[in-house]
């Protein structure tokens, strides 16, 4: 099949088009720095030409309110039009677990935005909706800093690894439309104030981790299981301490 992944240069996308390569697959990477812009509309068409899949896992430059949500909404718009006339036959879109459970947050209520556009779009889609990923956590950690404390409030969060993100997508991009949302975890669940002390003490620092209650989430105010699948989920292989032996291993000499 020939695939196109929009932000497929970034992080998910760039992994996503190497392992589709591996299968066979025709997989395209298409980004600004490829000529495709969904903000404008430059070169979709063309990328779209004799697509069967479509992949957006591409992201906003600015997380602040009102861009953001120009962003999901343009581009998704953007790219669903241009999905519909090639005739692509199905959507798939990376979200996040938790995300129409955050309404303080404007980057989640712009992602609500684009689910929102995509489930009305007439389109055969598929929403993957994934917890927050392990190469990430730090700077969610970093999120609560106070001065010499890090503030973080203690509720559920089940991080995962990109890579299990990545193969939970290409099982999803390579199936039948769902029509509806797949989520995906990480296989442990944790404390949010608890993982960040054990992420701060795993790099020798020595900022405390106050437990507070009241802590925000890049701003927004969390429920317990706000940042946690609330039913059936599927759940990544990879643990944080094999996560993170693997990110040692890559960086020994």
């Amino acid at each position: 099949m020939k695939i196109v992944v929009i932000g497929g240069t970034g992080l998910i996308g760039s992994r996503l088009v190497a392992a589709l390569d591996r299968q066979g697959h025709e997989a395209v990477a298409a980004s600004p720095a490829t000529g495709v812009n969904t903000l404008t509309g430059e070169g979709l068409a063309g990328v779209l030409e004799g697509a069967d899949v479509v992949v957006d896992v591409s992201n906003s430059p600015s997380f602040e309110d009102a861009p953001v949500l120009e962003f999901f909404r343009t581009s998704t718009g953007n790219l669903l039009a241009a999905a519909a006339g090639a005739g692509v036959r199905h959507h798939v879109v990376l979200s996040i677990v938790g995300v129409d459970r955050i309404p303080d947050s404007g980057y989640m209520r712009a992602k609500v935005a684009q689910e929102e556009l995509i489930v009305a779009s007439g389109l055969p889609y598929s929403i993957l909706r994934a917890t927050q990923f392990f190469e990430f956590v730090r700077a969610i950690v970093d999120a609560g800093g106070d001065g010499d404390v890090v503030r973080l409030a203690p509720v559920s969060i089940q991080p995962l690894a990109a890579d299990d993100v990545v193969a939970t997508l290409l099982e999803v991009t390579l199936g039948a439309p769902v029509n509806g949302v797949v989520e995906v975890a990480g296989p442990e669940r944790f404390r949010l104030d608890e993982l960040g002390r054990t992420v701060l003490a795993a790099s020798g620092e020595d900022r405390e981790v106050v437990t507070d209650p009241g802590a925000t989430y890049f701003g927004a105010a969390l429920a317990e299981r706000s940042l946690v699948p609330l039913g059936h989920a599927r759940k990544g292989a990879v643990s944080l301490a094999d996560w993170r032996a693997s990110q040692a291993a890559r960086l020994a000499p």
